[in-house]
């Protein structure tokens, strides 16, 4: 059976903003701006051809379509975050990464690393922020800034000062195994922006092998 689905990025849109009535709200929890969220909703509304929300002057009302829409949607990302939650990966221990939302996993190579750290489970989520972190829906966490956190150890992982990608994990857990072999890892991967030269540095040595 295919099932004919909206994109899910605009439910989630409309999901978060019906709950917190708040396009801002909503964009802080998705991590997106609230233009972002509400080009989501109205690209949903046009898809639906209904009308989710009363958008009146700051302040924004489900529609009674919004209203029986609103509790089926989240009674189904709930149902999906609960079968997630009930999937374990492989590995004697699970480490759970935070990524911010701008971030290209693939940087990462997370495939090598689970196969070098069998031992490890490692589970994504992005977008995530620090308040997934402090909340503890991430043990350690890849954030965008300059890496300035109290109460945490932040190692930078890309090149450079200022602004850059960080690697932040609470100060009591930032060397526990898990996390410390990832970290190395991180700093045995190419620099943020060679990663095309590394590829082609690849290859040269296979054709010359």
């Amino acid at each position: 059976m295919t099932y004919i689905l909206p994109p899910l990025n605009a439910l989630r849109a409309f999901e978060a903003a019906a709950r917190h009535l708040s396009f801002k709200l909503a964009a802080h929890e998705l991590h997106v701006t609230p233009a972002a969220v509400g080009q989501q909703v109205k690209a949903l509304e046009a898809r639906l051809g209904v009308r989710l929300f009363e958008r009146l002057h700051k302040q924004l009302i489900l529609t009674a379509a919004g209203q029986a829409y609103l509790p089926e949607i989240s009674d189904g990302f709930r149902r999906i975050a609960d079968a997630t939650a009930q999937l374990k990966p492989v590995g004697a221990v699970l480490l759970q990464l935070g990524v911010h939302g701008s971030f290209d996993l693939r940087r990462l190579e997370l495939e090598q690393f689970r196969a070098s750290h069998a031992e490890i489970g490692l589970r994504v989520l992005q977008p995530a922020g620090l308040h997934e972190l402090i909340e503890g829906k991430v043990d350690v966490l890849i954030a965008r800034g300059v890496g300035h956190h109290p109460g945490c150890r932040c190692d930078r992982v890309t090149e450079g000062s200022g602004l850059g990608d960080w690697l932040i994990a609470p100060a009591g857990t930032a060397d526990c195994p898990e996390i410390a072999s990832f970290r190395d890892w991180l700093r045995g991967l190419p620099a943020d922006n060679s990663l095309a030269l590394h590829r082609r540095r690849r290859l040269v040595g296979i054709v010359r092998s």
